[in-house]
């Protein structure tokens, strides 16, 4: 943790933890000196230790700190009919219309299909962007779909169990119902997958085509009240839980 050539580059930990907006400086030591913040997986409670804030893992009562960086972390509601690209040869609007008053260059975290509106993010960490996109880190997406019929049962247990896909099979870590009436049904899933339409492809492999689909949460953040067209910075604690999802 403290390496006293790298020393004038380095930040003492409790003035971090203020500059972090965590806690006060006092109130920093205070949580050292209880054994609440961690270092690199190591308990620190010398009130004089030093950090790289560009490089540490610092935990306080276990919840990740994001180091300090340059980069943007955004998180935005694509509307219906925003193409996710950030330029389209066919003139359609593109998320890249959605930042237009930022000076970085962003580019966005897997896709959303043209007709499936909602949570999308958008950055300039190509690391953390492509592990996020990466199946093998298997980052929670949750949905709420307007499909046809009324869903019973049986067919949420269909889909926890798997349905066969033209290719291969694919089933929702979780899926419930959240209203029915009027022969049609809202459901909320959860699944890790990111194969093409894949959550269209489930429900109407089931008998329950999809006449509207909203992404409302990607991993540690939410969609919340974030209004069409409108986009955030992620909080601290969001981007946090999104480092620790890809092991950066």
């Amino acid at each position: 943790m403290t390496n006293d050539d790298d020393r004038s580059e380095r930040v003492r930990l409790h003035k971090l933890l203020a500059q972090s907006g965590v806690a006060s400086r006092r109130r920093g030591e205070e949580l050292m000196l209880a054994g609440r913040v961690t270092v690199d997986g190591e308990v620190v409670t010398r009130l004089g230790t030093t950090v790289d804030p560009t490089r540490a893992v610092i935990r306080v009562d276990g919840v990740r700190l994001p180091p300090r960086s340059d980069h943007v972390y955004v998180a935005a509601n694509k509307p219906l009919g925003v193409v996710s690209t950030m330029r389209d040869p066919q003139g359609r609007p593109t998320l890249a219309g959605l930042v237009a008053d930022r000076p970085e260059r962003l580019f966005h975290v897997g896709r959303l299909d043209t007709d499936t509106d909602g949570l999308i993010l958008l950055t300039n960490h190509g690391d953390l962007a492509h592990r996020l996109a990466h199946p093998s880190y298997a980052v929670d997406k949750t949905y709420v779909a307007q499909v046809d019929g009324v869903v019973r049962p049986a067919v949420l247990r269909r889909l926890q169990s798997g349905v066969d896909l033209d290719d291969g099979p694919a089933a929702v870590d979780a899926i419930r119902i959240r209203d029915s009436h009027d022969g049609r049904s809202l459901v909320e899933l959860t699944i890790h997958e990111g194969r093409n339409r894949i959550v269209r492809r489930m429900l109407d492999a089931v008998g329950h085509p999809v006449r509207r689909l909203t992404r409302i949460a990607f991993g540690s953040v939410r969609l919340g009240t974030l209004r069409p067209g409108e986009t955030r910075d992620l909080t601290r604690d969001e981007l946090g839980s999104l480092l620790d999802s890809v092991d950066l």
